[in-house]
């Protein structure tokens, strides 16, 4: 019986996917922006079960996220290997203190990693390293280029590279800037060597709906290319703003072991109309050659949900629990803060089995890094909640979930205290902050859940395990999308706590946090 899989591979925001292989072994790394600790790596060895086995940058001494706008921060990163050295060339946007390209590595791709190289010399973003047979190792990148052409144009470089000195040599040679005439955003580049030629891959027409992945060669690296005519060799622009996967492109290449080729490539689930709340999310798609050129998806042409199984040996990682009882040293590798940390908010030491918040005057509606220990909504149907311990000093403290697409989008349902200890859900929308819902609650542990039915959230609280009482239901989600709130990332869901601006030596302590994907119950109901 031939093995299938079901796409996406990596769901939830994993955008901007770069992979490669080592001996058996593969390796994807994706985008972060302003989530810290930055660039999660996953490791595989059939290229369907995927395993996180930690993150590129997770000192604050590599990653400096500080007042980093939303979808600011860490964009398209490339992974490769060479001669038992991981490499990953990244870009950091909008930095208050540094901004720019920069290389890390490491022998082992779980880490520990360098700390960054900055690469001064090499502007743009979306970097990409290519190591030739002949020992020369290059760099590509994307720059804007609007002078004397039109908005949005960009142009693809290449230059060599020291990567003892960790500076470019040579001359700098633009190769490319798009298929189409008119193209904006030629961006992600990746060089390949096949047979006698190169191949320069790239994204075409910006992330979004119009999202292409097209190619063009050359048998010298420095060009000529010469564009593929069965350009873009990937898109669903075509295929409606109700087709069930949307704004295909930003791809990366890789051959097996066994000489079959498959794409890596960001793609979105629109769901409840043109909105996706899981963000961009990485889909694998086979690829055959044929007359030197790659035909992707060969027989459909477009990205399905269900294929035919590498030819791999299969093997099934092990996977995170529903439920986190915070018994372990650390935190789990799912886990995120908004920007770089810079005091110790949390603790899983000063009672066991709990996680512990500090309440700060840090909000989640301000460019800060509050005390929210978040992670993806990785379903379109899910179910969340979580059991804590907080006792309110002041009106001005909160403790409990949020919902957050970014600090001007999200929703928060939290314990505060008025004249008495009562629960709230917060819409904020565009900056502007509404209480949805308010009911009184008593002292003790406190149950949150929160429950997503496609753009439908509901929201229930309870004082006693499993005796839910509605706060509120059916809320339109929608806010927590990118084509309500602008961005790259998609929904996190996060425990959070704040003092909102007042001094604090309070704390909340939360028992577990369970989530729970439903989109299987839902597709047999």
């Amino acid at each position: 019986m031939t093995r299938a899989f079901h796409n996406p591979i990596l769901s939830g925001c994993y955008p901007d996917p770069s992979i490669c292989r080592v001996g058996d072994d593969y390796y994807v790394v994706t985008s972060t922006f302003e989530y810290f600790p930055g660039l999660p790596i996953f490791h595989s060895r059939d290229l369907i079960h995927w395993q996180q086995i930690g993150h590129v940058l997770d000192r604050a001494s590599q990653l400096d996220l500080d007042l980093i706008r939303p979808s600011g921060g860490l964009y398209a990163p490339t992974i490769r290997f060479s001669q038992g050295t991981y490499y990953v060339i990244n870009t950091l946007v909008d930095g208050k203190n540094k901004s720019g390209n920069f290389i890390v590595t490491a022998t082992n791709p779980a880490g520990p990693w360098s700390e960054p190289y900055w690469l001064d010399d090499v502007e743009g973003f979306d970097p990409s390293l290519f190591f030739d047979a002949d020992g020369q190792v290059w760099v590509t990148g994307t720059r804007l280029n609007e002078k004397d052409h039109y908005t949005g144009h960009t142009e693809i470089f290449l230059k060599q590279i020291d990567l003892q000195a960790m500076k470019t040599i040579g001359k700098e040679y633009i190769l490319w800037d798009g298929a189409v005439k008119g193209a904006v955003w030629a961006e992600s580049p990746h060089i390949y060597k096949v047979n006698d030629y190169y191949y320069l891959l790239i994204a075409e027409a910006g992330t979004a709906h119009h999202h292409a992945v097209t190619i063009a060669r050359s048998k010298n690296i420095t060009g000529p290319y010469e564009a593929n005519r069965g350009n873009p060799i990937l898109t669903h622009r075509h295929l409606g703003l109700d087709y069930p996967i949307v704004g295909t492109g930003h791809a990366d290449l890789v051959e097996t072991q066994n000489g079959e080729w498959w794409m890596v490539l960001l793609a979105m689930r629109p769901y409840g109309g043109y909105f996706y709340n899981l963000g961009r999310e990485t889909f694998l798609a086979p690829v055959r050659w044929e007359e030197g050129w790659p035909i992707v998806s060969p027989g459909t042409g477009r990205v399905e949900f269900t294929y035919a199984a590498p030819d791999l040996p299969e093997h099934i990682c092990d996977t995170e629990p529903d439920r986190d009882e915070f018994n372990t040293p650390d935190l789990a590798l799912h886990w995120n803060f908004l920007r770089t940390p810079r005091e110790e908010f949390y603790s899983l030491k000063e009672r066991h089995g709990y996680l512990r918040l500090k309440l700060r005057p840090e909000k989640l509606n301000e460019l800060a890094n509050p005390s929210f220990v978040g992670r993806r909504q990785q379903h379109v149907h899910f179910a969340a909640q979580t059991a804590f311990e907080f006792t309110p000093q002041s009106e001005t403290e909160c403790a409990g979930l949020v919902l957050i697409q970014n600090n001007k989008f999200n929703f928060q349902f939290v314990v505060t205290q008025n004249s008495d200890r009562e629960i709230h859900l917060i819409k904020c929308v565009d900056g502007v902050e509404e209480v949805l819902a308010k009911k009184p609650t008593t002292d003790g542990m406190i149950y949150l859940k929160i429950e997503a039915h496609g753009q439908e959230y509901s929201f229930y609280f309870s004082n006693q395990p499993g005796e839910w009482q509605t706060l509120i239901e059916n809320i339109d989600g929608r806010i927590l999308s990118t084509p309500v709130a602008g961005g790259f990332v998609g929904a996190y869901i996060a425990m959070y706590a704040s003092s909102n601006g007042q001094a604090s030596n309070n704390h909340v302590d939360f028992d577990w946090f369970e989530y729970i994907g439903l989109d299987s119950l839902e597709k047999r109901n």
